[in-house]
């Protein structure tokens, strides 16, 4: 297979709708979701302005786990309900944080993060783990941002075994 990143042009959301269809491109008939975390990480890595770490962590029954990611080393494991990450997990919602040295309970794996947006995957009513991204930028995401990358993972999701 060959993929070439394309450049995103137009608005934010048009950007996201660009990244959304090539994210798409990428795991459609793959299923293992490994190869797809790996290779949407680097596309949203190499596509988006402005981040330091982007990857999954997949959740093993009992904590999360680091997977797939483009940037500087990361913690290897999370406690649900712990940090930004574990957040996200416990209550399955989306965690935009403008400030991280804000967020009660924030684990620095990388001095460097400002701001962070973690997706959590759920799949059939199951938690599979979740989709962080981190900027040097404080205030680096904000709704556009959220939308978008919610629509990456349900393309990640999308691509799982039933």
């Amino acid at each position: 297979m060959s993929f070439t990143v394309a450049d995103l042009t137009g608005d934010r959301t048009e950007q996201y709708q660009q990244l959304v269809a090539q994210a798409e491109a990428l795991v459609t008939g793959e299923h293992d979701r490994v190869a797809n975390a790996a290779n949407l990480s680097s596309l949203v890595f190499h596509a988006l302005p402005e981040l330091n770490w982007v990857g999954f962590y997949f959740y093993d029954g009992n904590e999360l786990v680091v997977g797939p990611f483009q940037g500087q080393p990361a913690c290897v494991r999370i406690a649900i309900g712990k940090g930004v990450c574990g957040t996200a997990a416990q209550t399955r919602e989306t965690q935009l944080v403008p400030d991280v040295h804000a967020f009660p309970g924030h684990i620095a794996c990388d001095a460097q993060t400002r701001s962070e947006v973690v997706i959590p995957l759920v799949h059939n009513g199951e938690l599979v783990g979740v989709f962080d991204l981190d900027s040097p930028k404080p205030d680096r995401f904000d709704d556009i941002d959220r939308a978008g990358l919610e629509s990456v993972a349900r393309a990640f999701l999308a691509a799982l075994p039933s």
